[in-house]
């Protein structure tokens, strides 16, 4: 029969160890629940590749407020753009993204490119600037980052709270919103 745990490590460490399990459980399940916002952080630093500047949800609030908003491109698939999007928003897709969809804006206009966390949208944003275009901004965080922060998103009938949450292994990243997958 094996020795108990008490017996096999001195006092101290015996308290020691059990504090960091305790405290290991604590994360471990904060984290089976709702991810935070420095989880969400530290993930969209690794994700991204940082080739394109990005902008916050708040800072294109503003602009949108200010009546001095940039042209807002979704980058997701037509179905995740169907189910919502940003006000305003025009749709370009990613895997069937065209350039030559662009040809009536000019290059210097300020465009923001988004996705549902912002990966998809920085490879977008990574050919308009390779395009010519100098004013490419990827929202940070994405959609998800925007709603969390519990700003509206609309569909063809308005304002509503319905996001597609990608995938159910993405969609945990989304806290605010009614997600909807296909």
């Amino acid at each position: 029969m094996a020795a108990p745990l008490s017996d096999l490590l001195p006092m101290r460490y015996t308290w020691h160890h059990r504090l960091y399990l305790i405290l290991l459980l604590c994360l471990l399940l904060s984290a089976c629940q709702q991810p935070s916002d420095a989880a969400y952080n530290l993930m969209l630093r690794q994700l991204y590749s940082h080739s394109v500047d990005t902008i916050s949800a708040i800072q294109v609030q503003q602009q949108l407020r200010q009546g001095i908003a940039p042209l807002l491109l979704d980058t997701r698939s037509e179905s995740e753009y169907q189910v919502s999007h940003l006000p305003g928003a025009r749709y370009v897709g990613y895997e069937d993204f065209d350039l030559s969809d662009l040809k009536d804006v000019p290059q210097n206009t300020p465009l923001v490119v988004y996705c549902s966390v912002g990966y998809r949208s920085e490879k977008v944003g990574e050919q308009l600037q390779a395009a010519g275009y100098t004013q490419v901004r990827n929202l940070h965080g994405g959609l998800f980052g925007w709603v969390n922060q519990g700003l509206p998103v609309y569909d063809k009938q308005g304002q509503t709270t319905k996001v597609h949450g990608y995938t159910r292994a993405w969609g945990v990243w989304l806290r605010k919103g009614e997600k909807v997958y296909d």
